[in-house]
């Protein structure tokens, strides 16, 4: 199959990529830093996660990151809702979609969200239904489609059911996350034919973490199956705390400069995103994890 003409990257920085970070971030700063990836291109950003401060106190701002950012024809903010109260809240904050996340592990849906995959399937179906009938578009995510800290390895077709229930309960698009950065190119590949086979490719996302170095190889071979929506972070910001050791999501400059070099169109502006993860990580003082964006900003980006 050929390569896309282009590719729709969802920026996951503002929440995934700061979810995890122990000191909290000033809503000013996050603020800030949404703007700056508005003004890079980013037309899809995850804003926020309407989850209970006490699980996530770095997310304890989500009414005033939603309320705060500003609105632009074209530029969609999404947020996490992991159930009906959170739904209900984000509702109220003008959210433009919303999100579930599952796990294609029942020992990794135990340990980060206290249920069974099946369990945790029929709640999504109750925020879905409540979402839509809002006039809201839902994502769903999957976790360790190509591996779990807890059970090892995970069958691709495990991997297809989960993704088939949350697409038949109307998600309109399922994010396939390998979250611990486990997975290789065949393996990428292998997993995506069996999803692929219960939901268009279309409907498809990958959210790959580069613990092992392999997040661009993996994009790359799912992308020369027709893949052409990936989940990224800038300055590979973020991390999981369920999984241990896991590194960050694949950076979102080294994904762009990837692209920019396979003439697939992002619509983000390369330079005033790496200049973005350059800012943020200095603000909040972490390293910067783009191999892409540190280069460029050495070399004058």
């Amino acid at each position: 199959m050929a390569l896309p003409s282009s590719v729709r990257l969802v920026e996951v920085g503002p929440r995934d990529g700061l979810q995890n970070e122990q000191a909290f971030v000033p809503t000013h700063l996050k603020l800030a830093f949404i703007k700056r990836l508005v003004e890079a291109g980013c037309a899809n950003i995850e804003a926020a996660s309407f989850v209970s401060p006490r699980w996530v106190p770095q997310m304890a701002d989500h009414r005033e990151i939603m309320q705060g950012v500003e609105r632009r024809p074209g530029v969609v903010y999404s947020a996490l809702t992991p159930n009906l109260k959170g739904l209900e809240a984000a509702i109220e904050c003008d959210v433009d979609e919303v999100a579930v996340f599952g796990a294609a592990s029942e020992a990794f849906s135990h340990k980060n969200i206290n249920c069974s995959i099946a369990e945790s399937l029929e709640r999504f179906e109750q925020v879905v239904e409540h979402a839509r009938q809002a006039g809201l578009r839902v994502r769903g995510y999957i976790s360790c489609v190509l591996g779990c800290p807890y059970e090892g390895e995970i069958a691709p077709l495990q991997v297809a059911r989960v993704a088939k229930a949350l697409y038949q309960m109307g998600c309109y698009e399922v994010s396939l996350g390998d979250t611990i950065g486990t997975g290789t190119p065949s393996k990428a590949k292998h997993m995506l034919a069996a999803v692929a086979a219960q939901v268009p490719i279309n409907n498809l996302a990958a959210h790959c973490h580069d613990t092992y170095g392999q997040a661009l190889a993996n994009l790359y071979a799912m992308l020369e199956e027709g893949l052409s929506v990936i989940d990224s972070s800038v300055a590979g910001l973020g991390g999981c705390p369920y999984a241990k050791g896991a590194s960050g999501n694949v950076a979102s400059e080294d994904v762009v400069y990837m692209l920019e070099g396979l003439g697939i169109e992002s619509g983000i502006d390369l330079n005033a995103l790496a200049r973005t993860g350059d800012w943020i990580t200095k603000v909040i003082n972490v390293p910067n994890r783009s191999r892409a964006g540190s280069a460029l900003m050495v070399a004058g980006g």
